[in-house]
Parts: C-alpha cells; structure tokens; sequence
C-alpha cells in the first residue's frame, strides 16, 4: 500500500502545482501595476514552497520510490520553481529595453508548463545517468587529495601546461569567429584587402595555436610520466617494507597487480582522459562565453537541446555496454581454457586429449562469436542514435538562428559562427563527459594503491643497534606464537632455547611441530604474542635491520635464487664483492667444482627460481650465500636434505668449523644423522620443547626422540621437510 501511495502522491503534487499557476494566471490583470520581474519571482517563491513541501510528503512516503527520484525530487523543486523567472531575468538583462516577455503571463499557460517540467525532467535524467548517487569507486575525494599530494612536486609545470593550454584554446576560437566575419564581408561587399587581411590573421593564429598546444602536450606527457615513475617507485618500495603476514595474506599475483597493472591504468588514464578532460574543459568555457556574446537567444535554444543529444546516446549505449562487458567475459573463459590447458599440458599428453581440449576451446570461442555479432548490431545501433540527435539539434539552430536573421536580431556572420561554435561546443562536452567518469575511475582505482602505500606493517619498526662486535648469544624466552588471524591455534607454547657462540643446536621434531614458527621469529618476519627473543642481551627489534640480517642469517630446504648470475646469487644483498670472495664462499659450500664446470662459470644466469640448476645445487648455492656474510648466527633449516654425501659431509664440516670459531648454529633437520653430532639437541613436539641433550643421552632416555629414531630405522624418515621457511640465504 505504501509504494502505491508513494507513487500516486507524485501525479497530485503535478497537479496542484498546475492548478495553483492557473489560479496566479487568472490573478495577473489585478497585479498589472507590479513590475514584471518582481512578480515573476514572487510567484517562483511561492510555487517553490509548494513544491518543496509536496517533495517532502514524497519522500516521507517514499519508500516505494527508487533512491534516485527521492533523491531527485526536491532539486527538480527548486529547477522549476527557477526555470522561467531565471529565462527572463536574462532576457531582461540582455534586452534591456524590449517588452516584458509573454511568458511572464504565461504561467499556467498547459504547453509552458509542460516545457518546464519536460526540461526539468530531462535534466535530473542526464543527471542521474551521469553522476549517480551511491554508485562508483569509493573515497574518490580522498583519492583525488592523495594524487594531487603525489603530483605537487610538478605543480610548476602544471601552471605552464594551464598557460599554454588557455593559448591553444583561444587560437581554436579564432577561426569561426572569423570565419563569420568574412561571411559578412562577402555579403556586404566590403574592401577585399579586409578579407585577405583576416586570412592572414587566421593563418597566423592556426600556427601560434599548433605550437602551444603541442609545446602542451610535450610538457603534459612528459610531467606525467615523472609521475607515473615516482608512484610505482613509492609502491614497490612500501610493498618491500610490508611483513611477511602481508605476502601470505595476499596473493602475490594481486601483489604485482597492484604495483604494476594498478599504477598504469591509474597513469594511463590521467595521462591520457585527464588531458582531453582539461582541453574539453577549457574549450567548453571559452566557447559558451563566446556563444553568450553572440546571441544569448540561441544560447538558450542550444542550452535546452543539450541534454537531449547527451542524454540519448548515454541510454541508448548502455545495451552496447553490457553486450561488450558480456563479450569480454566469454572471451576471460576461453582464455581460461586455454591457460588451464597449457599449465597442465603433460596430463593432456598422458591421456591423449588434445582433441578434447581443442573442442572445449573452440565451443567457448564460438560462444564468443555469437556475442560479437550481437555487438556490432548493438554498436551501429549505438553510432546512429548518436548522431541523430546532434543533427536534430544543429538543424533546429539552423531554423531558430535564420527566423533571428530574418527578425534582425543577428547577421548572417553571426550565425555561422554560432553554429561553429555550439558545434565545437556539444563536441567539447562530449568529450567532457565521456572521459570524466574514465578520470573519475582512475581516481577511485587509486585507492588500491594508497591502501599499500600507507598500510602500516603490523610488526614493531626495527632499531638503531648496530655494535660494532657481536658475540652472537640468541636467547628464546617463554615465547607464545599463533599465525595472524589464527590467535586461537597456539604454534608456539611457551618456547624456551638459548644458542650459544660455539655450539651447534639442533631442532628435530615432527612436521607441524612449529619448527618454521620458531624460525620465522628468529628472523623477525613476525613477532611473539607473549615471550622475549634476545640476542647479546638485547631484544631483536632494537637491532637495524640491515645490521641484524647480515648477522643472522638463513638456509632454508627450497632456497629461492633469482633470474641472474651466480655471482650475483652469492653475493646478493652485499653489493659489489669480489670474484675471489665469492669464490672462496662458494668451495666453503662445496659449489665451487660444479661452478666452474658450468661454460660461463660464475656468470652462468641459474634462470626463473634458479631452474636452470638442481636442487642440491640451489642448495649448496645458498648455503655459500650465507657463508659470504660471515654470520655470527647460522640457521640452517633442513638446508642439506638434496646434498649428496659428499656435499654434505664438507658442509657439516664447514658448520662445526664454523662453531668452533665461536659462530652460533641452529641445525633443523629430518634426518637425525645430520645432527647426531650436534652439541645439544631440542625436540620441538606441539609446539613445546618436550627433550633437551645430546644424541646418545636423548636415545637412553627412551622418549620422543628415540621414537623418531625408531620411525627412521623402519624406514619412515618422513622424506624432505614442507615445513621449511621459503626464504633464500638471509
């Protein structure tokens, strides 16, 4: 009942406000002594506070209405209260002498009215469909603010874009305005040395207006991509700064979009649709004002027909719209099949369904074509009512300009340049209105990238400690840690360790156990919810980051190397070393001979992840990596599991040797014989340190590690470690 009442009050509120002008018109004898713009805006008041009071009870009974007419209803109060009193006020303004109009007794006059609701109606319809309320990328003021923050450091440059920009716009100008003096001079047969002399001044002008504006664009394209360069630079960077929780939260695929494909739709758009939404903007401006000085007469007339011509093709467009979006998304499933295809091409092989896959492919592609065709039916449907309704609008010029050159209110000059004008005019704001929601967009899309530029990490800074000696003494005390996100699954129970200068630790324990954890705060990736880790004394978030990575460094199982050359891997981090440094890391980790067998030795580019090289190489690579730094703390964690045995056995000689230097060693390990010789051994079981001792006192015992021990001996070493932190040399 409410919607229906909610509408029904909307054709009552219509006729009321008829009724009420009828009433003003039959009273307009008895104020013929007022003057005739006073009692025009006197009736305006009055009919705005009727019309204001029914959009009230409207929207009060207006839940049946869509958001957009309660939304609308008071604006389209004030438009029609303003409508006719503001024409005339400018008539009078313009013709200062002539008769009041007619229209002023014309109020409840039924084809007046019906102008005036069917203009007011036209504009809240353009209005809706161009800038919808509730609709579009959110905080796009706030995005605006935080680009234009970005793009200060130019603003110099911006002012000399404006200057030149307002240059080239009025050398557009130019030529219909004298263009329609020459059409004057031609009919009045004035001095043809006046003709040739406009000529030269047009062409003069066309040149000078050619510089500046490509002086503009140069600068424009120029300043945009310092811009571009100096936003996806602070991107990257306050990405590199994130915590490792943010890199396992999100994707790294939407990670790279957003520092790439984000920054360059964002560029791309403000390079190119800010640049035709500043010259539509400025040529707009200039034009209506030079179409005011021409005859404000036909100003109105083309005024009235605008929302007309932009209005259609916007509705008329929206089918094309969803047709496109609709052929874009089934050419996104093909595409799919195709990339689903070729990622496993070895299960298509195995069962010989290449057939199959083609047919798939082509029955997605031909789904496609049939949308194709639907769309280009819908396109040409789309180009025609676009331009029809211009062509309506200029022929209409046509009409009311030549009864105005009839009645002697312009010359025929003016007329031709007004139709220039109001041409170049409905071309401008097309423009204007097409790119701005393109603008608008890349400015809501922003958004995505301020989020990563000003995400705090969720882990204390690190300090400013960096002594000049380390004896290397880590101290875990009491530490609780869950995963972010999982507070309520304790991987880390009250952890206490301690790895002192000269010894070699082991951690062995079974998968799941939170060995990785323990790793992952030894390297502050994340912080304890409870508990201290110390190193020489001092919590580890006082030392510099840099200083305490160098100090501290890691191994893992599945090192990560990068798309480079060796010597590079090795030295990665470090900056410019040394052949013979690098060399001499790299026979400590036994990777020397295979280096050196390779035919470009140390140059050799290891490829994507370092696939162009074994396991056990990117391994051993690692390893030497971490040997380069000189650590005071070495972590390896199951860092040996693809070494043969002759690799191993010189890396196990290198970590005891490097213990007995006073270097502090955490061994992780699966296979217990990689830690039988370690000076003390922790078994990590649910989290909590469940043994302590050395191999042979932990076998006596007869506990979780002679469990292990047993599971091994059967033949169950649970093979390689998933566990292990993906985190290569450092």
């Amino acid at each position: 009942m409410k919607p229906a009442m909610a509408w029904l009050s909307l054709p009552l509120a219509v006729l009321l406000d008829f009724l009420t002008l009828r009433l003003a018109l039959r009273l307009c004898p008895l104020l013929q002594p007022w003057d005739p713009l006073a009692l025009a805006w006197g009736v305006a008041l009055a009919r705005g506070a009727l019309l204001s009071l029914s959009a009230q009870a409207a929207r009060g009974r207006g839940q049946g209405l869509p958001g957009g007419v309660r939304e609308a209803l008071l604006p389209l109060a004030a438009l029609l209260s303003l409508l006719l009193p503001g024409y005339v006020t400018l008539q009078a303004l313009a013709q200062p002498r002539a008769p009041p109009s007619e229209l002023l007794h014309g109020w409840g006059r039924g084809d007046v009215f019906g102008l005036t609701y069917g203009a007011a109606g036209l504009a809240a319809a353009l209005w809706h469909q161009l800038f919808p309320a509730g609709r579009g990328e959110p905080g796009p003021s706030a995005s605006l603010g935080r680009l234009l923050a970005c793009v200060r450091p130019d603003l110099l440059r911006f002012v000399a874009i404006a200057g030149f920009l307002v240059l080239s716009s009025l050398g557009d100008m130019a030529f219909p305005y004298y263009l329609g003096r020459m059409t004057d001079w031609i009919i009045n047969e004035d001095d043809p040395s006046v003709f040739i002399q406009a000529v030269w001044d047009m062409f003069l002008i066309a040149v000078g207006s050619a510089v500046t504006k490509f002086i503009c664009d140069a600068v424009y394209k120029e300043t945009m991509n310092r811009i571009h360069m100096r936003i996806q630079s602070q991107v990257f960077s306050s990405v590199l700064h994130q915590d490792i929780a943010f890199f396992h939260a999100n994707r790294t695929g939407d990670i790279t979009s957003r520092v790439t494909v984000d920054t360059d739709t964002v560029s791309e758009a403000l390079s190119e649709k800010l640049n035709v939404l500043m010259w539509c903007g400025m040529q707009g401006v200039f034009l209506y004002a030079l179409m005011v000085q021409v005859s404000l007469r036909l100003v109105l007339f083309t005024t009235i027909g605008l929302p007309i011509i932009l209005l259609v093709p916007k509705l008329s467009g929206k089918f094309h719209q969803n047709l496109a979006k609709r052929v874009q998304e089934s050419l996104a499933k093909a595409n799919e099949v195709a990339v689903e295809t070729f990622q496993a091409m070895a299960t298509v092989r195995s069962f010989a369904n290449e057939e199959g896959a083609a047919r798939r492919y082509g029955q997605r592609l031909q789904e496609t074509y049939r949308l194709n065709k639907q769309e280009a039916a819908a396109y040409a449907a789309s180009m025609w009512t676009n331009s029809l309704p211009e062509l309506a609008l200029k022929v209409g010029i046509l009409y009311y300009g030549g009864r105005l050159v009839a009645a002697g209110g312009i010359s025929t000059g003016d007329l031709v340049t007004f139709v220039l004008y109001a041409t170049n005019f409905s071309t401008a704001l097309e423009g204007l209105l097409s790119t701005y929601p393109s603008v608008q967009k890349a400015v809501g899309s922003s958004e995505k990238i301020f989020e990563y530029m000003e995400r705090t990490p969720r882990i204390s800074p690190p300090g400013a400690l960096a002594p000049p000696s380390l004896r290397g003494h880590l101290q875990v005390q009491d530490v609780w840690f869950s995963y972010p996100g999982r507070d309520d699954t304790p991987v880390l129970k009250g952890v206490s360790l301690e790895l002192r200068p000269g010894e070699v630790t082991a951690l062995v324990g079974p998968s799941g156990a939170g060995k990785t954890a323990l790793v992952a705060l030894l390297e502050r990736f994340y912080e304890p919810q409870r508990g201290r880790l110390l190193l020489d004394g001092r919590d580890l978030q006082e030392y510099e980051h840099h200083y305490l990575h160098s100090k501290v460094a890691l191994v893992s199982q599945g090192p990560v190397l990068f798309a480079r050359s060796l010597h590079e891997n090795i030295a990665y981090g470090l900056g410019g070393r040394s052949r013979q440094e690098v060399t001499g890391a790299a026979q400590r980790a036994n990777a020397h001979g295979f280096i050196a067998r390779l035919s470009h030795g140390y140059d050799t580019d290891v490829g994507e992840m370092g696939g162009q090289i074994s396991g056990g190489q990117r391994q051993r690579v690692a390893i030497a990596r971490a040997l380069l730094r000189d650590p005071r703390v070495l972590i390896l964690d199951d860092a040996t599991s693809a070494l043969d045995t002759e690799s191993q056995l010189r890396v196990e000689k290198e970590i005891y040797e490097g213990a007995r230097a006073g270097r502090s060693v955490l061994l992780i390990a699966h296979r217990l014989s990689a830690v039988e010789r370690a000076d003390r051994i922790l078994v990590l079981e649910d989290g909590e340190i469940r043994e302590q001792g050395t191999h042979r006192e932990l076998l006596a015992r007869r506990g979780s590690y002679w469990r292990l021990a047993q599971k091994q001996l059967n033949g169950d070493e649970g093979g390689g470690s998933r566990d292990s932190v993906e985190v290569g040399g450092l």
